[in-house]
């Protein structure tokens, strides 16, 4: 749970969207709220308590794994509208979140199952 939480912050801060013209940070974006997931996350992993551990790892793995969704799904969309297929590519930051939200959800399952 504490790795899946670090690499929501730390993928937060990286590029998300990588152009011809340059990368495109996750922080004029969702990255904030990432971010903000990404350390519920840690925290919970801190937490003594198995039901409060479960609901910081259920609600930022969830909002992690569906930020990156929608924003994988825009990536599409703008490469499918505009005919410029593989100009707009997933950055590591994008791949960082999505990691993380996978792991934090992982967690949960387990801790789930071990009550």
């Amino acid at each position: 749970m504490l790795v899946g939480g670090l690499l929501a912050v730390i993928g937060s801060l990286l590029p998300w969207v990588s152009t011809p013209m340059g990368s495109l940070s996750g922080m004029a974006g969702p990255g904030l709220w990432t971010l903000s997931a990404g350390m519920l996350g840690v925290a919970g992993a801190l937490l003594p308590y198995r039901r409060l551990a479960l609901m910081h790892a259920v609600v930022p793995g969830l909002a992690a794994a569906a930020l990156v969704a929608w924003q994988v799904g825009q990536i599409g969309y703008l490469s499918a509208t505009t005919g410029s297929w593989g100009q707009l590519l997933p950055g590591m930051g994008l791949v960082m979140v999505g990691g993380g939200g996978v792991l934090l959800l992982r967690a949960a399952l387990r801790l789930h199952r071990a009550a």
